[in-house]
């Protein structure tokens, strides 16, 4: 990132879909132009409901609540993982103005990352559906700004 020219990042969350409502857990939805901010990779768990996931493997269900290096089975990606590969995708923005509409975990990671958080907050950090969160920064410092009207 440039000394003196800023980037400014919007991240939209998309309005919840069916799926989103009934608590399914996503497929790595695809974010063209932004490939390192794709939804995360939940393995075996995509296209599962949290409560379904619970009732077969509650261990596993809390550990990836509770740890952030757990990694849902089947190939899925960790809380830690997806927070690293969001901020290693923030840290390459070119200077300028940037959109991308995003899974709600995605935006997590992000604030997480450009903030320099720990990990576990992560799960402390609520993301509503079809919102705007703005990042901005400039040498690899970032600012999170609130409270902004919708376009």
């Amino acid at each position: 990132m440039s000394l003196t020219a800023p980037v400014r990042l919007q991240l939209t969350t998309p309005p919840l879909d069916e799926a989103a409502r009934q608590g399914r857990f996503g497929y790595a939805l695809l974010c063209p132009g932004h490939e390192g901010l794709a939804g995360p990779d939940m393995g075996a768990w995509s296209g599962r409901t949290l409560d379904e996931v619970a009732a077969e493997d509650p261990e596993a269900v809390r550990r990836w609540l509770t740890e952030p290096e757990f990694a849902p089975p089947g190939g899925g990606e960790s809380v830690a993982a997806l927070i690293t590969r969001t901020g290693e995708h923030l840290s390459g923005l070119e200077p300028g103005r940037h959109h991308a509409v995003v899974a709600q975990a995605v935006v997590r990671a992000a604030v997480v990352s450009a903030l320099e958080l720990p990990a576990a907050a992560f799960w402390r950090l609520d993301v509503r559906p079809d919102t705007v969160t703005s990042l901005s920064g400039r040498a690899g410092r970032w600012n999170l700004h609130l409270g902004r009207p919708r376009e």
